[in-house]
């Protein structure tokens, strides 16, 4: 990623620079990971890998220094292997279904915080487009029940580094109103390994087929789902306008 051209920044969706920027990174990526595991192309059958070699494209073609490498071992609907590289912070994380996670060949594990004022919120970025109002309304009814009682609230524009930082404990929880399984997949494993609860909008367990991918710390769980679930309510957002992939 470091050797990729950074693309000029675009107008208000970017997605041509966006794409182009991915796929600059996409085959080199892809390269590196065959040389040494032949079979990195053909994973078992009902198996699939999913890259993402820039999670957060609008902040490097800003030079926002923040992205993410995301890669994941999905099987069906259910995430089993997933490692996130975060290089401008310089760590690396990843996690295997029942193995537990690790930052940096170090073992994790959520360790609060115990209450939502103690807590920093990230959620994910709004929506682009004509078909995203509700979306951006309940994101928006979010916010103004977070800002009194968390902490603090943070869009970081990159879902590998929000989840990941989650399982860091760094994050008492993370929403996003979508689920991209490029996006998800890995962070999820990686926060459920650590130790978060990681659920649909429902409070399901999460999986790629979920309409939302929540995070979050065991003792804020509850108040978190009841907050996005009274904006989901008012607004009537339910998770099919922005549809998993």
């Amino acid at each position: 990623m470091g050797r990729a051209s950074r693309p000029a920044p675009g107008g208000r969706h970017g997605s041509e620079d966006n794409s182009k920027c991915d796929s600059t990174t996409r085959l080199p990526a892809r390269n590196r990971c065959s040389a040494p595991f032949p079979s990195f192309g053909a994973p078992a059958s009902g198996t699939r890998w999913v890259l993402d070699p820039v999670d957060g494209t609008a902040n490097l073609t800003h030079d926002i220094p923040l992205t993410g490498i995301s890669l994941a071992l999905v099987a069906d609907e259910d995430p089993l292997l997933g490692v996130i590289a975060l290089p401008q912070l310089g760590r690396t994380y990843w996690a295997a279904d029942g193995l537990g996670a690790c930052r940096d060949g170090h073992p994790i594990r959520i360790a609060g915080p115990a209450r939502l004022d103690e807590a920093m919120i990230a959620i994910g970025d709004y929506g682009a487009g004509p078909d995203t109002a509700v979306r951006n309304a309940a994101m928006l009814e979010i916010h103004a029940a977070l800002a009194p009682r968390a902490q603090r609230i943070r869009m970081l524009g990159t879902a590998a580094a929000d989840l990941a930082l989650v399982a860091d404990s760094a994050f008492g929880a993370s929403i996003t109103l979508g689920n991209r399984t490029w996006d998800m997949a890995a962070g999820a494993v990686i926060a459920r390994e650590a130790g978060a609860h990681v659920t649909d909008l429902d409070g399901t367990d999460h999986t790629t087929a979920s309409r939302c991918t929540i995070a979050a710390a065991p003792a804020l769980i509850d108040d978190i789902l009841g907050i996005v679930q009274h904006a989901s309510t008012v607004t009537g957002f339910t998770g099919q306008e922005d549809l998993a992939c």
